[in-house]
C-alpha cells in the first residue's frame, strides 16, 4: 500500500507535532507517523514562555493549553551559587512581553503533548497512530519517503518530498543523517526521578515555579503539577548508575534525603500511587547533538538532534523551535518562496545556534555553583571542560550562520564561558537588592543572548515580527513571513 504526501513526520511529540501543523496550516498534505497511542507517558515537565506564547500560538492552540488547567509558572526558584539562601529568578524580562505573557506552565506530558497532536490532526495532519517506522526509502542520494509497520502488523510504505525525523533520542533513523552523535563530558549525567502526591508549595506568586536545588552528590529538581502531584528527580554523577540500576526507588530517596532544602518539602507526603507516575525511572548520558542535522529530502528535530542538560527547562523548547525552523524550510521550498538547500541551510544554522546559546548558559550556570569540596562540583568548573569537548563545541558554533561574531575556535571558548560565569553570577547578586523595575539577570550577556530567539519568537506570534531589526545575524539572511511559517528571501 503506497501513498504520497507533501511531508512525512516521524513522531508525534511536541517537536512531531509542531512541524506537521506548521506545514498542514500551509495546505500541504502530511502525514504523522507515531510508534505509541496518545496518551503517553514523557518526563520534562516544564515549559518556558516561548514554547506557551510563542510556539502555541503560531499553531493556533495557546487558548486550549491555556484552558488546560495546567499549574502557573512565573520562574524559577534555585538553591544555586555561592549564597546559601535560595534565590529566584522571573521571565518577565522586557516590558514588551508583560503579564500573562511572561509565564509559563507545568505540564503533565501526557495531556499537553495529546493537545498538541490533535491540534495537528484538527489542522489537516494525517495521524497514525500505533505506526513504526522501519527505515527512510532514499533514492539517487535523496529521501523519499518511509516503510512502517501499521497498527495490524502489515508493512506500508509512503513517499514524500520531505521527510521529519522527530522520534526522540531512541531514533532508529538518525544514522541517515550524516555524522555521528556527539556525546557531552562536561554533562555526562545519571537523572533518577518519580512522583510525590503533593509536597509544599511556595508562598504566592511563586507556588507554580520550579525549585532547583544544589547538594553534594549532583542537584535536585522539584515541579509542582498539580496540588496532588508534584515531579522530583536528581542529576547525579554516572557513577552512581549501578547503586542506581540496583536500586532506583532506594537512590532516588536517598538522593532527597540528602537536600534538606527539597527533603522538607516532603516530609509526611506520600510516594504517587497513580499510573504512570508510580514508578521510579532512571536516564543517562542525555547530552549530546548531531554533526549534521538535515540532507537532502530529510531533517532531524527534538531529541533525535539534540539534547542539553535539563536544568533550564529547554527540552520541549529546544525541540519545537527546531521543528518550526524545519517546518519553514519545507514551506519555503513547497511554494518556492527559497531554494530547499538554502530553507535547510538556515534551519540547521539557526537551530545550532540556539542549541549553543544554552551550552553556553549552562556552562556558566553549573561553574557559579560553589561546592568545591563535591566530586560532582569539582567536575563541573569550567576549567574541567575536556580539550576534546570544547573543540567539537567549536565545530558547532562554526556552523553556525556567517556573519555570527560569537564563532570562536576552541582556545577561546574557554575564556568567554569564564566571563559569562562571572557576569552570571554578578547579576544573581542583584537580585535580592533590585528594585523590581529591571531585571539585574539581563546585565549578564549570556542570560540576554539565551532569552533572545525565544522573546522573538513571543513577538513573532503577538505583534507579526520582531519588535526590533529583523532577527537575523547577517542582513543577506531571510526574514520570517507574518505568520512565522516560512521565509521570505532577503
Amino acid at each position: 500500500m503506497t501513498s504520497h504526501y507533501d511531508l512525512i513526520v516521524v513522531g508525534g511529540g511536541p517537536a512531531g507535532s509542531t512541524a506537521a501543523t506548521a506545514v498542514a496550516l500551509r495546505g500541504h498534505r502530511v502525514l504523522l507517523l507515531e510508534r505509541d497511542t496518545f496518551p503517553r507517558y514523557r518526563i520534562g515537565e516544564s515549559l518556558l514562555p516561548a514554547t506557551v506564547h510563542g510556539l502555541c500560538r503560531l499553531l493556533g492552540v495557546a487558548d486550549e493549553v491555556a484552558r488546560a488547567g495546567f499549574t502557573l509558572k512565573r520562574g524559577g526558584t534555585m538553591r544555586w551559587g555561592r549564597d546559601p539562601e535560595p534565590w529566584r529568578f522571573s521571565f518577565s524580562m522586557t516590558p514588551r512581553l508583560p503579564d500573562p505573557t511572561a509565564t509559563a506552565f507545568q505540564v503533565e506530558r501526557s495531556r499537553f503533548d495529546e493537545i498538541l497532536l490533535r491540534n495537528a490532526e484538527r489542522v489537516g495532519a494525517e495521524v497514525r497512530e500505533g505506526s513504526t517506522v522501519q527505515r527512510v526509502l532514499a533514492e539517487g542520494g535523496r529521501v523519499r519517503g518511509v516503510e512502517y509497520t501499521s497498527p495490524d502488523g502489515s508493512t506500508r510504505t509512503a513517499h514524500a518530498r520531505f521527510v521529519i525525523d522527530a522520534s526522540g533520542s531512541t531514533s532508529r533513523l538518525h544514522g541517515e543523517v550524516g555524522g555521528a552523535r556527539v556525546y557531552s563530558d562536561f554533562f555526562r549525567n545519571l537523572a533518577v526521578f518519580g512522583y510525590f502526591a503533593g509536597g509544599e508549595r511556595l508562598p504566592e506568586p511563586d507556588a507554580g515555579n520550579i525549585i532547583c536545588a544544589a547538594f553534594d552528590a549532583g542537584w535536585l529538581w522539584y515541579i509542582p503539577l498539580r496540588a496532588d502531584l508534584t515531579s522530583v528527580g536528581a542529576v547525579i554523577a554516572p557513577e552512581h548508575y549501578a547503586a542506581v540500576q540496583a536500586d532506583p526507588r532506594g537512590a532516588w530517596r536517598d538522593m532527597i534525603r540528602a537536600c534538606p532544602d527539597i527533603d522538607r518539602m516532603l516530609t509526611g507526603v506520600p510516594v504517587a500511587t497513580e499510573p504512570p507516575y508510580d514508578r521510579v525511572r532512571v536516564r543517562k548520558d542525555y547530552s549530546y547533538w548531531k554533526q549534521s542535522l538535515w540532507r537532502s529530502g530529510m531533517a532531524l528535530v527534538g531529541d533525535a538532534a539534540c539534547f542539553v542538560d535539563p536544568v533550564l527547562s529547554s527540552g520541549v523548547h529546544l525541540a519545537t523551535y527546531g521543528a518550526l525552523l524545519a517546518a519553514r524550510a519545507v514551506n519555503s521550498a513547497l511554494d518556492g518562496s527559497l531554494p530547499e538547500e538554502r530553507g535547510f541551510a538556515e534551519f540547521e544554522a539557526r537551530y545550532r545556534r540556539e542549541y549553543g546559546v544554552f551550552y553556553d548558559f549552562l556552562v556558566a550556570f553549573y561553574d557559579m555553583e560553589r561546592n568545591e569540596d563535591s566530586y560532582f562540583w569539582s567536575a563541573k568548573k569550567i576549567t574541567r571542560v575536556d580539550v576534546d569537548e570544547t573543540a567539537a563545541f567549536a565545530e558547532l558554533a562554526a556552523g553556525m550562520a556567517s556573519g555570527d561574531t560569537s564563532v570562536l575556535g576552541a582556545a577561546q571558548h574557554t575564556g568567554r564561558w569564564s566571563t559569562a560565569a562571572t557576569e552570571l553570577d554578578e547579576a544573581v547578586s542583584r537580585l535580592a537588592t533590585g528594585d523590581g523595575r529591571v531585571n539585574p539577570l539581563l546585565s549578564a550577556r549570556i542570560v540576554r543572548d539565551t532569552f533572545h530567539t525565544g522573546n522573538t519568537l513571543q513577538e513573532q506570534a503577538l505583534y507579526g515580527g520582531p519588535l526590533d531589526a529583523p532577527d537575523a545575524a547577517d542582513p543577506r539572511e531571510p526574514a520570517v513571513a507574518e505568520d512565522g511559517l516560512s521565509w521570505v528571501a532577503p
